[in-house]
C-alpha cells in the first residue's frame, strides 16, 4: 500500500477519534488451536507488535465471525513500506497490533449472510475499508473516505495464521494461482490506479524511474496500457535485468547513461509519460526533465512528508506538462485479481525472500536489501 505518511496518520487519527476506547484489539488472526463449535478455531498464532521494532509470537483469541464476515487462513503476506513505517515508529499509537495488509489465503469460515465465497475458496484480500456514506464515498472517491481504515494498518492483519475480514474485502482466486501472486494484488491494485491516472496512450513511449517491486509492476502495466516503448532507469544491475525480463525494451544505468543518451542512440524522438517510483528529489526532478512536450508525469514513489522539489511553473505551462499522483487503490483490487487470474502479469518473480512467521523479527532487519519479502504464517 503506497500511502503518504502524513495522510495515513491523519486518517488513522480521524478513525480512532471516532472509536470508543483504544485502537482495535490485536488479532483478527492467529494459529488454529482447539476448534470451537462448528469447527471454527478459537485461537490463532499471530505476530503481535508489542513495542516498536519488536514482534511477539502469541496464541491469540479469535474474534467472533459475524454474519457478513469471512475468516481467512493466511497463506502468504507481503511486507510493505507501510509495515516498515509502523514497525519503526508506531505513528498511530496502535500497539499492540498485528500488521500485514498484503495477503491471500483460503476461506476457513463464513458468516451466515456471506454469498460471494464459500469455505475452501482461495481469495485475495483488499485491506481498504470504506464507510460508503460520507461525501467522498458518495462522490465516487472512496479512497478519500472520511472514516477510511484498513486491515493490517488500523485493524489486525495478515502477519498471522488466520484473519477476519468483511465479505466485500475478498476477491476469489483461481485454485492454480500462487498465493504469493494473490497477496501482491494489493500493490498491483495501487499501481493500476496510478496507471489509470498516467495518461498513457496507445503507441506512447514510457519511462519508468526506479526498478523496485513497484517499478517492475509499472513496466508491465504500461505495456498492457498500450505503450509501444518502455524504458527503465535503474542503477542496480540485477533490477535492470529484471526490468528487461518484465517487458522493458531498454534498461539504462543513470549513473552511466541518461535516458537522453539512449534516445539519441536509438532514435527515440520523445518520452510521453514518466512514472517516478522512487520518491527521491533527484528522481522526481528527472521525471520532469525527461518528459516531452504535452507529456504526463506520474509521481508514485513515497516521499518524506516534508520533501520539496524546485519546479518551474512556467516550464510546465510552456510545455503543457500534466502532473499527477496516485493514492492507494479505490476499488482497483478486483481488477488486479482479474489480471492475476488471467495470467496477464508476472508477480512471483519479484519475490526475493520467502520466510515463516517465526522469522518475523528478522524480516524487518533485512527488508529492502533484496526485493519483495513474503511471510508464510502457516509454514
Amino acid at each position: 500500500m503506497d500511502m503518504n505518511n502524513v495522510n495515513i496518520e491523519e486518517i488513522v487519527k480521524q478513525v480512532l477519534s471516532g472509536m470508543t476506547g483504544t485502537a482495535p484489539a490485536a488479532a483478527q488472526t492467529a494459529a488454529p488451536a482447539a476448534p470451537a463449535q462448528g469447527g471454527i478455531p478459537k485461537t490463532a498464532r499471530v505476530a503481535m507488535m508489542t513495542e516498536k521494532k519488536h514482534f511477539e509470537l502469541q496464541e491469540y483469541p479469535l474474534p467472533e465471525v459475524g454474519d457478513d464476515d469471512i475468516l481467512v487462513k493466511v497463506e502468504g503476506c507481503g511486507v510493505c513500506g507501510t509495515d516498515a513505517h509502523e514497525y519503526k515508529n508506531d505513528p498511530f499509537g496502535l500497539i499492540p497490533v498485528v500488521l500485514g495488509h498484503e495477503f491471500a489465503g483460503v476461506v476457513e469460515a463464513v458468516g451466515e449472510d456471506v454469498v460471494r465465497v464459500k469455505v475452501g475458496d482461495h481469495v485475495t484480500v483488499d485491506p481498504s475499508i470504506m464507510c460508503g456514506k460520507c461525501y467522498a464515498c458518495q462522490t465516487g472517491r472512496p479512497h478519500f473516505c472520511e472514516s477510511y481504515s484498513a486491515t493490517g494498518v488500523t485493524y489486525d492483519g495478515g502477519f498471522a495464521q488466520l484473519c477476519k475480514v468483511r465479505e466485500e474485502q475478498v476477491y476469489e482466486l483461481k485454485k492454480d494461482v500462487p498465493f504469493e501472486a494473490g497477496a501482491m494484488c494489493e500493490p498491483l491494485g495501487c499501481c493500476l490506479h496510478g496507471i489509470d491516472r498516467a495518461g498513457i496512450r496507445t503507441g506512447d513511449t514510457v519511462l519508468v524511474i526506479g526498478g523496485g517491486t513497484i517499478g517492475q509492476i509499472m513496466i508491465q502495466l504500461a505495456r498492457l496500457a498500450g505503450a509501444a516503448t518502455v524504458i527503465l532507469s535503474e542503477p542496480i544491475e540485477s533490477k535492470r535485468e529484471m526490468g528487461l525480463k518484465m517487458g522493458a525494451d531498454y534498461a539504462v544505468n543513470p549513473m552511466e547513461k541518461t535516458p537522453f543518451d539512449l534516445m539519441k542512440e536509438e532514435g527515440i524522438r520523445e518520452i510521453n509519460v514518466t512514472i517516478e517510483c522512487v520518491g527521491r528529489k533527484e528522481t522526481m526532478l528527472d521525471a520532469f526533465k525527461y518528459v516531452g512536450n504535452e507529456g504526463h508525469v506520474l509521481l508514485f514513489g513515497l516521499t518524506e512528508p516534508d520533501c520539496e522539489i524546485p519546479v518551474k511553473p512556467y516550464e510546465i505551462f510552456q510545455r503543457e506538462i500534466t502532473v499527477t499522483a496516485s493514492y492507494v487503490n479505490p476499488f482497483s483490487h478486483g481488477r488486479a485479481a482479474g489480471l492475476v487470474n488471467a495470467g496477464k502479469i508476472r508477480l512471483t518473480d519479484l519475490i526475493s525472500d520467502r520466510l515463516p512467521l517465526d522469522d518475523i523479527n528478522e524480516v524487518f532487519k533485512i527488508r529492502g536489501k533484496n526485493g519483495k519479502m513474503m511471510i508464510f504464517p502457516n509454514e
